[in-house]
């Protein structure tokens, strides 16, 4: 359970100095240390602090080169193509996602794929980046095999993040959902907090569903979304970016010792560049207000993906970002 509170500007400060020794040149320590903040300070610790210490083990061990920065290797008008050489993953996605966003605004849309990068931590800080510059954008990524195919019994796909994002002056729609009923990063808190999911998240060895975050992390066998439409989605898009990426398929990221090397693709569209000069501002509020005028069930809320984001936000700036004690006085050792 999160059961501290610390200053944002801290925690940021804190993740530098320790970048500072794993050698990040001082902008690209402070970019990454920013990225991995803000997933706390809206509300997603499963991919913040509670990555950090992996991302520290992943430079430790040779699997991410701290100080390469990608390059692009084929431009063809509003896309291109990079290769992350094996970098930090959340940089990289930051660079792709800003490539994105000048070419969109230079052509109306524009198109990065990425291969030979690593875990890009919380993927919808590349989503925000995309509505701050009133952008719509598209990303995801693939990953080791950690989900079975439906009707297997072993991890064939990835649970493969998607994120879209759409800009709006009262609050900005972002959907961050990975391919698996839960993220693995979700699964692992409720392990590690000692509770059974609310629902349903992936087979045991079995192949019996269960909630038990232990049993499915056995075998990594976590409930595909939409069940069979989930599996058949994840591997569409392991397709799409492989092969526009020309990198690494899930497959082969599964014939590794580690995930490292993955694929990811970065879209995004310009509307004033599209013959769209108005924003569609008006249009995007009464589809939310329809939206939330729907019936309910009990007391249940009808909510929009990022509705929260933006409260969440300015409450824990407010009040102190919420952390896991246990690993943020593990992080403060590497301070020394």
């Amino acid at each position: 359970m999160a059961n501290l509170r610390i200053p944002f500007e801290e925690l940021v400060d804190i993740f530098t100095k320790i970048l500072l020794n794993y050698s990040f040149s001082s902008e690209r320590a402070r970019l990454s240390a920013t990225l991995f903040a803000r997933a706390n300070l809206d509300g997603v610790a499963s991919h913040g602090l509670n990555r950090f210490p992996y991302y520290l083990k992943m430079i430790s061990q040779g699997y991410i080169n701290a100080d390469a920065e990608p390059e692009t290797v084929g431009s063809f008008g509003s896309f291109e193509r990079w290769d992350g050489k094996r970098g930090p993953g959340n940089l990289n996605a930051y660079y792709s996602m800003a490539r994105a966003i000048d070419l969109a605004k230079s052509h109306g849309m524009g198109c990065v794929t990425l291969r030979n990068s690593n875990h890009w931590m919380r993927g919808g800080n590349f989503g925000w980046q995309a509505v701050e510059q009133d952008c719509l954008g598209i990303c995801f990524t693939n990953t080791k095999p950690n989900m079975p195919p439906w009707g297997g019994r072993e991890a064939k796909v990835g649970n493969n993040p998607v994120i879209i994002a759409v800009p709006g002056k009262e609050n900005p729609i972002v959907l961050d959902m990975a391919l698996s009923q839960f993220s693995y990063g979700k699964i692992t808190t409720y392990l590690r907090n000692k509770e059974r999911l609310p629902y349903d998240g992936g087979f045991d060895p079995a192949g019996n569903l269960t909630k038990d975050p232990e049993k499915i992390l056995e075998k990594e066998l976590a409930l595909p979304i939409g069940l069979w439409k989930g599996a058949g989605l994840s591997l569409m898009l392991d397709l799409l970016v492989s092969t526009l990426s020309q990198g690494n398929a899930t497959m082969d990221l599964g014939r590794q010792v580690v995930e490292s090397g993955v694929s990811q693709f970065f879209l995004c569209f310009y509307l004033p560049g599209l013959g769209i000069p108005t924003y569609p501002e008006q249009k995007i509020r009464e589809i939310l207000q329809d939206l939330k005028s729907s019936a309910v069930f009990g007391d249940s809320q009808v909510r929009f993906p990022g509705e929260q984001t933006l409260s969440t936000r300015r409450d824990n700036l407010a009040n102190g970002v919420p952390v896991d004690r246990d690993i943020w006085e593990r992080v403060l050792k590497e301070l020394g």
